[in-house]
């Protein structure tokens, strides 16, 4: 975890490389459940679907308007963890929604709801908008989607196909998603609620996302975007 001006000095490093074996255990113990639930190998079987609630109709996906800049803690995160922001363009820029896959969306997103203990980067670090994998188990909107996204990269998801989103919640305050690309539309994960949805059936403005091609993002709407997200749910 990077430090970003005075979040802690010496005592946050200390706190992250304790933290930092913890969450190699966890995406262990993510990749063991997964398992365990008959969805490890993403293919087209259907063990576990019927835990994972109505499989999602077919709908449109969220359609691009141009450039966008970037949250500016997005850039601090790909500077930190360079691997995790690298786009090969070889994998799909959409997959297939199979039953197992549905499962697993569900499965990850619920775990890391609850493993992660909601607080604000002003809070935890004393900074406005740090995104960071929450390794010291607290973490804000976009924490819990780096941590959902890494966590199904280890079980076959392509990166390419997981969109880190800005939106405009309920309450019009800046909020992050995790958007999965599929043939069925972009399904959203979210630290507020543990079902997976439709984009469209979230109620939230959507601003803008990770582009296809690289660290670059697009506008979805041509909405002005906030400049931070910080919102702890």
């Amino acid at each position: 975890m990077r430090q970003i001006g005075k979040a802690g000095g010496g005592g946050r490093d200390i706190i992250v490389r304790l933290a930092h074996a913890a969450r190699k255990i966890a995406f262990a113990g993510a990749v063991a459940t997964a398992g365990s639930l008959g969805i490890g190998a993403l293919g087209t079987g259907t063990s576990g679907a019927a835990l994972a609630g109505p499989f999602p109709e077919t709908t449109i996906q969220l359609a691009t308007t141009g450039g966008a800049r970037p949250v500016p803690a997005w850039n601090r995160f790909c500077d930190a963890y360079p691997s995790e922001c690298t786009i090969d363009p070889n994998e799909p820029e959409a997959i297939v929604l199979t039953p197992r896959i549905w499962s697993t969306l569900v499965a990850i997103n619920k775990r890391v709801n609850r493993e992660v203990r909601p607080m604000t980067d002003a809070q935890q670090w004393n900074v406005v908008d740090s995104w960071d994998f929450p390794e010291t188990g607290y973490g804000d909107c976009e924490d819990y989607q780096l941590l959902k996204r890494a966590r199904l990269a280890e079980v076959g998801i392509p990166r390419r196909a997981m969109r880190m989103t800005v939106v405009l919640d309920e309450n019009n305050e800046g909020h992050a998603v995790l958007a999965i690309r599929t043939d069925r539309g972009d399904i959203i994960l979210d630290n507020k609620v543990d079902a997976v949805k439709p984009w469209g059936e979230t109620g939230y403005t959507y601003i803008k996302r990770e582009g296809a091609a690289g660290t670059a993002w697009v506008s979805l709407g041509g909405v002005s975007s906030p400049t931070t997200v910080a919102t702890a749910r």
